[in-house]
């Protein structure tokens, strides 16, 4: 086809000006994009401070993480060799159903105003599934992962206390039944009234890190799953409490130390923010009010043992660490350095009352579950509204709001779970026979030994 030169002048001015549009349309278009990216970068750099509150409360998770081996090296010294494997291998399972449900359901349940849910005084809500819906505002400090690492981790201690409560005769089964329950309903219910904004946080009930949230909820279940299983076969003979100890005391002290470790994540972390001089001096004083505390406690556990039964008992040292641990955890942001030991001392002591009322009430807890997380999680909480400390002087709260919330999370955790042990108890999901109790649980659950490799079954 030809084109008068007239013709072919035309084509070229409109093939010029669809180019001259296009051209300007990319630019503009680049020109947006560069506009929005702009936009968005200064959106996602929050700067130094961000990165600082985000990167220290990561640590602050993978040390609450690492706890995880504290209490599995705990439970599997302060029992018989034979169930060795089968208490690591709960101490492994609960975190990996704690997480995906705490991911799936927990944290939005716990976390309802994350997701833009005004809870306001009621006791039950939901934000949603997994992160989706989770919502970046200009005074949220943290990325929503780090947000949800952090809880979950605290979810997951919560789950495995159970476990050195109900060892040597609980059918791996039903204990990943009564784990999934804590970590995705239970834990995150309770958690809610106080850490999500429900009603126990409006009445001005006080626990920083978790005493009652944590470990009252962790105690109570263990105390609840002890109840309904019954004691271990031997433990009580004719009325009399038999002594069964561990195989293994060095792995259990190991075990102690490294929970104690871990426990500088878990209380100083829980500060939550780390940029400015008070930040740092409120996140220091924690860490010293805790490390006190646990000292404290493991003292006091010794010298009254020693004074009761004649001999220092390791056990009840290590204990009265870990139960000076647990008490310090509700008010270590709030009592001064002399009160933290005070706090630590009082528990010490809670943890040879209570396994002395557990041997008179013929209660078998094997690592003594209760008495540390139980006992001293409500002491925690309740020495707020009777010690002089910052909160009840500045009359943030007072004994009686700490009484109520107290009773109402340990509570709530051990009426759910007497119930779910019951129903597990009613499908035989929930004891191992009397053989293989005998035989022990890392052959009759897993078919193998913790000392001997594999065993032949039968």
């Amino acid at each position: 086809m030809n084109f008068s030169v007239r013709e072919r002048g035309w084509c070229s001015l409109v093939l010029a000006m669809l180019l001259s549009l296009t051209a300007v349309a990319a630019m503009a278009e680049v020109s947006l994009a560069q506009e929005e990216a702009a936009e968005a970068a200064e959106d996602v750099d929050l700067g130094v401070g961000y990165a600082l509150d985000n990167a220290m409360l990561f640590l602050a998770a993978v040390l609450v993480f690492f706890m995880q081996a504290g209490f599995a090296m705990v439970e599997a010294g302060f029992n018989s060799s034979k169930n060795a494997v089968n208490i690591l291998f709960k101490n492994s399972m609960d975190i990996c159903v704690g997480v995906l449900l705490f991911f799936i359901v927990g944290f939005g349940i716990m976390y309802p105003s994350s997701y833009g849910v005004d809870v306001g005084k009621k006791l039950f809500a939901f934000g949603g599934f997994g992160l989706d819906g989770y919502e970046v505002t200009a005074d949220r400090v943290f990325s929503p992962e780090v947000d949800w690492l952090f809880q979950a981790v605290f979810a997951a201690t919560a789950a495995t206390i159970v476990s050195g409560a109900v060892a040597g005769r609980m059918k791996v089964a039903g204990y990943l039944i009564y784990s999934a329950v804590l970590t995705g309903l239970i834990y995150p219910i309770s958690g809610m009234w106080k850490w999500g904004g429900g009603w126990l946080d409006q009445q001005g009930f006080q626990d920083f890190a978790g005493s009652a949230v944590v470990h009252g909820v962790g105690g109570f279940a263990g105390l609840a799953g002890a109840l309904i299983l019954g004691p271990r076969l031997g433990r009580f003979v004719n009325g009399k409490s038999i002594p069964m100890p561990g195989h293994s005391l060095p792995i259990a002290a190991l075990g102690v130390f490294i929970l104690w470790f871990g426990w500088y994540g878990f209380n100083p972390g829980s500060q939550l923010a780390f940029q400015s001089t008070g930040d740092i001096d409120a996140t220091m004083h924690i860490a010293v009010t805790t490390t006190l505390a646990a000292g404290a406690g493991g003292l006091a556990a010794t010298l009254l043992s020693w004074f009761l039964f004649r001999k220092p008992d390791l056990s009840m040292g290590l204990n009265g660490i870990l139960g000076g641990l647990v008490g310090i955890t509700a008010c270590c942001d709030c009592m001064s350095n002399w009160m933290a030991m005070v706090v630590g001392a009082v528990a010490g002591a809670l943890i040879i009352a209570g396994v002395m009322l557990l041997d008179k009430l013929k209660i078998d807890d094997p690592v003594g579950a209760w008495p540390v997380h139980g006992l001293c999680g409500v002491w925690g909480c309740l020495a707020i509204g009777i010690l002089p400390n910052a909160h009840l002087e500045s009359g943030a709260t007072s004994f009686g709001v700490q009484l109520t919330g107290t009773l109402a999370i340990c509570g709530w955790s051990f009426v759910t779970m007497l119930v779910l042990f019951s129903v597990l108890k009613g499908m035989n999901v929930l004891r191992v026979s009397e053989a293989e109790e005998q035989k022990g649980l890392d052959i009759s659950e897993h078919g193998m030994q913790a000392y001997g490799g594999t065993a032949t079954p039968g």
